[in-house]
């Protein structure tokens, strides 16, 4: 019970802060204000975190997508391309739209450099998945040879690009969809990369 009640603790600091700086900027907000927002003291912040930059650390561990792209790729992957590229970028931008403000204090602050770069761990590692899996796609004949970590890292640019764009307010360039871009995007990894 107790381990719970701290989990719960953390995870409404780390929520009130997300809320706060993504309002006011990493540096426009205090601990006082965080731990006012998430109706425990200030102490209670400095006790589970010891400082503001480490609960913004803490955060984009918890919140950024490794974990749950993760568990995506070891219980949803059909070895259909088509099925599996549409499931993976409907997670991927479903995961950074739930982690866009977050997202956006960490890039916007240049004195979070640090945690910009330990945050690099999670493209890496979802770049490792795709990868593993455009060489067993392979392996299995459902995909042409190819440079697997090429095409990774395409269809990751290609889904952060279109995440950026429409973070940025999309609509005003394009009245293409999400989904739409979605679906003509995989097509054409289907129509490039199926023997």
């Amino acid at each position: 019970m107790k381990g719970q009640m701290a989990t719960d603790t953390k995870e409404k600091l780390m929520t009130a802060a997300i809320e706060l700086m993504a309002a006011k900027g990493y540096k426009g907000v205090s601990t006082k204000e965080i731990a006012a927002a998430a109706q425990v003291s200030e102490m209670t912040l400095f006790r589970h975190f010891g400082s503001k930059q480490n609960l913004l650390d803490q955060a984009v561990e918890r919140y950024h997508y490794s974990v749950e792209m993760e568990r995506i790729f070891a219980e949803q992957i059909v070895w259909e391309l088509r099925a599996d590229l549409l499931m993976m970028s409907r997670m991927y931008h479903e995961i950074m739209e739930r982690n866009s403000k977050l997202f956006l204090i960490v890039l916007k602050d240049d004195d979070l450099l640090a945690i910009r770069e330990k945050a690099q761990k999670h493209p890496r590692k979802l770049l490792e998945l795709l990868t593993q899996y455009f060489q067993i796609m392979q392996e299995k004949n459902k995909l042409v040879a190819t440079d697997a970590e090429a095409q990774a890292i395409t269809f990751m640019w290609m889904n952060y690009g279109a995440f950026m764009t429409h973070l940025y307010g999309a609509e005003t360039i394009t009245n293409v969809t999400r989904q739409r871009f979605m679906e003509s995007s995989i097509d054409l990894f289907v129509k490039a990369l199926t023997p």
